[in-house]
């Protein structure tokens, strides 16, 4: 791992360390937040909710986490990252503790909106991380490291909660245990991270990489402030960013805050679909490395990096429709499979929409950029959040897979037509 140079200890190929740390605070965020969808089922039940007051718990989040991307992106931004990611997994992990301490709706939504706030600064933190760390040609593979947790943590998830549920007989043992995992990581955060110009451990050969990439971007950084907010959205390649995520982050959000309560409707009982229930996580993991591996792949073979990126945001936009035909399946391999296709596409979707803003703006402005387009995925998962349990409670979950296949479709259209050029003057 380490060899003294000069007197000081050298970590070789730090930066995925770096990536590796990322990449497990995705995962905690995960477990974090899957912990009540887990739990939905025997919520429902002993709180008497319907699907209506379930779409509450998870809008009272999502308001917090739309509006905290923006908010924690720019105060990234201008704080840095080591210190904003320790305060704000700091505040999300203790927000998940006290979620234990709920006696009701109210104090769900409470405790929902805390963690939601602090949640957002992950991926505004992550892709201004990926930005400062990696040449372009690895950071398509970072964003899948890093973005694979989601998928980890969520196919974790079930497996522990219900376990901790079991072993407790009591649901709010789940929330301090899992709360807990993120106060472990910020000690190895704060041990780790420094900037790659200035960290005491790296070797001298990765950070002249790391500069000199930079530089051939036309990134090298000559102000430590970032454009303003005015002068991003002022821009046609930042709405394209916006508005990919903003159309197809609410897929993958049914998935992981529906798909229990998916299959209880279809049917089964989830402590029978455990196994059915990781096969989409699974996929959406294989997802996030396919699309940051082979859009990497083409670069190094020279393709231009735009065109990289939107090769697989094309097919993958085109694989989404997937879920229709689970409208029609009855089992539950039939149903994970196909609900496994969509994943798997969307992961690789979003990696390259999170790596976007990394290939697009200097590093000054990425955790602006990703905060903004955060916000508008927020916005419209809260629509798609209130649309789906209304549409769930009244008729049934077939619109709602319907409306998931084919609005990736035009997300994908507006990426092509929206982003046309690299800039480095953001």
């Amino acid at each position: 791992m380490s060899t003294e140079t000069g007197g000081r200890r050298v970590i070789r190929n730090l930066r995925w360390w770096i990536g590796g740390l990322l990449f497990a605070s995705t995962v905690i965020n995960y477990i974090d937040r899957q912990t009540l969808s887990v739990l939905a089922p025997h919520l429902k039940v002993e709180f008497n909710w319907t699907n209506q007051d379930f779409a509450l718990l998870v809008i009272a989040f999502r308001v917090a986490y739309a509006v905290g991307q923006s908010v924690m992106g720019r105060a990234l931004d201008h704080m840095g990252t080591q210190r904003g990611l320790l305060l704000t997994v700091g505040w999300y992990s203790i927000a998940a503790m006290a979620t234990s301490l709920a006696t009701g709706l109210k104090s769900f939504m409470g405790f929902r909106f805390l963690l939601g706030l602090g949640e957002a600064a992950n991926w505004p933190g992550a892709a201004k991380t990926v930005a400062e760390w990696f040449p372009k040609h690895e950071r398509g593979w970072a964003v899948a490291l890093y973005d694979s947790g989601s998928a980890i943590g969520g196919a974790i998830a079930p497996a522990l909660v219900i376990t901790i549920y079991a072993y407790a007989g009591s649901w709010r043992p789940a929330f301090v245990i899992t709360g807990l995992l993120g106060l472990v990581w910020m000690v190895a955060w704060k041990m780790l991270y420094h900037p790659p110009e200035s960290h005491p451990n790296i070797s001298d050969a990765e950070r002249a990489m790391i500069v000199a990439s930079k530089r051939a971007e036309g990134h090298a950084e000559t102000s430590v402030k970032p454009a303003s907010w005015r002068e991003l959205i002022g821009r046609r390649d930042t709405w394209g960013i916006i508005m990919g995520r903003s159309l197809t982050d609410p897929v993958w959000f049914f998935i992981t805050d529906w798909f229990a309560i998916f299959l209880v409707a279809k049917g089964f009982k989830i402590e029978d679909t455990l196994a059915g229930f990781w096969i989409p996580f699974l996929a959406a993991d294989f997802g996030n490395f396919f699309g940051g591996g082979f859009s990497s792949w083409l670069i190094r073979r020279g393709w231009d990096v735009l065109a990289a990126r939107k090769a697989i945001i094309t097919v993958c936009g085109i694989g989404m429709t997937a879920l229709i035909p689970a409208i029609y399946a009855d089992s539950l391999l039939p149903i994970a499979g196909l609900f496994a296709i969509s994943t798997f596409c969307y992961a690789a979707w979003s990696t390259m929409a999170l790596s976007l803003p990394g290939d697009i703006f200097p590093s000054r402005s990425v955790a602006t950029v990703s905060g903004l387009s955060g916000t508008g995925a927020g916005l419209g998962t809260i629509l798609s959040t209130l649309l789906i349990g209304w549409m769930a409670d009244k008729y049934s979950f077939e619109p709602v897979l319907i409306a998931a296949s084919i609005i990736p479709l035009i997300a994908t259209a507006l990426v092509l037509v929206l982003i046309r050029s690299r800039h480095a003057g953001a």
